[in-house]
C-alpha cells in the first residue's frame, strides 16, 4: 500500500522547468499505483492541481489542505516561492505535520545570505532531502549542514526517447541541437559561433535552437537575447545554417524533433550548474552530447559517453562535432554507452524511487534515522548504548 502525497510545485500551465518536472514525476508516480495531488505555487490551477498557494497570506489554506495527505513533496527552488530568496518555502514546511520530502533543485555554492538561512531550514525541518547528482549532494556536505541519512540522490527523470533517436539514424546534413527555455546563461551564441568554424563540412550543418524564451527573461527584456543570437549569425554569414523554433516543449515535440539530430549541445555559461535536465534527457536520448564542463555534465559524461569542452570556447564545440560527424563508429559508441548508464533516469524508475522513498517515511523509518543523527550528535557514547 501506497502513501497518500501532496507535491507542492509549480505546475503547468506554468511554464518552467520545475512546473515540468513536477507534471513528469506526479504523472509516473499516478501510473505506479499511487495516489498524487498537486498544491500549485502561483498558478490559476488546471488539471490536478488540488489547491494553490500564491504567497504567505495562503498558509492557513495551504496548511488545511496538505494536513489531509500522509507524505508532501516539496519542489525547492528559490525563485518559485515568494518572499525574499524564498522564503515562503520554510514557512510552508513549518504548517506540515507529515512527512516531507524536499527536492532540490539549486544548490549554490557559495549562497547569499538569505539563500543559506532558508535553505537550512528546508535541511533542518525535512524528514528527506533529495538531490539530483552527486555534485549536489557535494556541496551540501561541504557548504551547509545536513543530516547525513536525511539525504538521498535521485536522478532527474526524463521521457525514453531513445528509440526515436535510434530509429533516425540514416543519411542527412548534420544537425546539432539544443533545447530548453531560452536565456542568457544558456551560452546559445558560442554554438553559432561553431557553425561559423565549420564551413568546410559537407553537407553544410545545421545548429537548431528549439525552445520559447522564459517566460520571466520575456517579461523583462522581451526578445532581446533571442534577436541578438539571429543578428550574430547573420554577421558571421551563417543565418541559413541556424535555425530557431520558437515554441514552447512538449514531450511529443521533443521526441519527434530529438530523433532528427545527430548531436546535443549544451553550451552553458554556468560553472555551477548541480542538475540539467536538458542533460538528462540528452543522455537518455543516446547523444552524443557535447556540454561545458557544469558539475553535473563533469559528473555524466566523463565516462566516454560525450565531449566536454571549455566555456565559452566555439572551436572546442566545432572540433566535438566535426569528430562526431567524421567518426561514426566512435558517435556510435558513444550513443549506446549513453543509453546504457542512463536507464534509472526514465521516469518511471525515477518514480519507483521517490515512492520506495515516501514509503519509508510513511512508516517512520526516517524518523528513527532522524533521531539516531540528533542522538549521534549530541552524544556518541549513547548512540552506541542503544545501539
Amino acid at each position: 500500500m501506497l502513501p497518500r502525497i501532496a507535491m507542492v510545485s509549480t505546475y503547468p500551465p506554468t511554464r518552467c522547468g520545475i512546473a515540468t518536472f513536477a507534471r513528469s514525476l506526479s504523472d509516473a508516480m499516478v501510473t505506479a499505483g499511487a495516489d498524487v495531488d498537486i498544491v500549485a505555487l502561483g498558478s490559476a490551477g488546471g488539471d490536478g492541481v488540488r489547491h494553490v498557494h500564491d504567497d504567505q497570506h495562503d498558509l492557513p489554506a495551504t496548511a488545511q489542505v496538505l494536513s489531509e495527505y500522509q507524505v508532501v513533496i516539496l519542489q525547492h527552488e528559490f525563485g518559485i516561492y515568494s518572499g525574499p530568496d524564498g522564503a515562503d518555502a520554510p514557512r510552508i514546511l513549518a504548517e506540515i505535520d507529515a512527512p516531507v520530502i524536499t527536492v532540490l533543485h539549486t544548490v549554490p555554492p557559495e549562497p547569499t545570505a538569505g539563500q543559506r538561512r532558508n535553505l537550512q531550514a528546508l535541511l533542518d525541518g525535512s524528514d528527506s532531502i533529495v538531490v539530483m547528482s552527486h555534485s549536489a549532494d557535494r556541496v551540501l556536505s561541504s557548504s551547509y549542514s545536513a543530516r547525513p541519512r536525511s539525504v538521498r540522490v535521485i536522478p532527474h527523470g526524463a521521457p525514453d526517447m531513445g528509440q526515436a533517436r535510434l530509429q533516425s539514424m540514416d543519411a542527412q546534413r548534420p544537425r546539432l541541437l539544443t533545447w530548453g527555455l531560452l536565456s542568457e546563461s544558456k551560452g546559445i551564441e558560442w554554438g553559432i559561433r561553431a557553425m561559423a568554424l565549420l564551413a568546410d563540412v559537407h553537407p553544410s550543418p545545421e545548429y537548431v535552437v528549439l525552445g520559447a524564451t522564459h517566460p520571466k527573461v520575456k517579461a523583462h527584456e522581451g526578445e532581446r537575447y533571442r534577436e541578438s543570437l539571429i543578428d550574430l549569425a547573420a554577421s558571421l554569414g551563417v543565418s541559413d545554417r541556424v535555425t530557431f523554433l520558437d515554441t514552447y516543449l512538449t514531450t511529443e515535440l521533443l521526441t519527434d524533433v530529438i530523433g532528427t539530430a545527430t548531436a546535443y549541445l549544451l553550451p552553458y555559461e554556468s560553472r555551477v550548474q548541480i542538475c540539467s535536465g536538458v542533460l538528462v534527457e540528452a543522455a537518455v536520448a543516446g547523444g552524443p552530447v557535447i556540454a561545458t564542463r557544469f558539475p553535473h555534465a563533469e559528473e555524466l559524461l566523463s565516462n566516454g559517453s560525450g565531449f566536454l569542452v571549455d566555456h565559452a570556447d566555439p572551436q572546442a564545440i566545432a572540433d566535438a562535432f566535426r569528430q562526431i560527424i567524421d567518426d561514426s563508429a566512435q558517435a556510435a559508441r558513444m550513443r549506446l554507452l549513453s543509453r546504457a548508464v542512463s536507464q534509472d533516469f526514465l521516469w518511471d524508475n525515477v518514480a519507483d524511487s521517490y515512492l520506495a522513498l515516501a514509503t519509508e517515511l510513511w512508516r517512520g523509518q526516517a524518523r528513527t534515522h532522524r533521531l539516531a543523527d540528533l542522538v549521534a550528535a549530541e552524544s556518541p557514547g549513547l548512540l552506541r548504548a542503544i545501539s
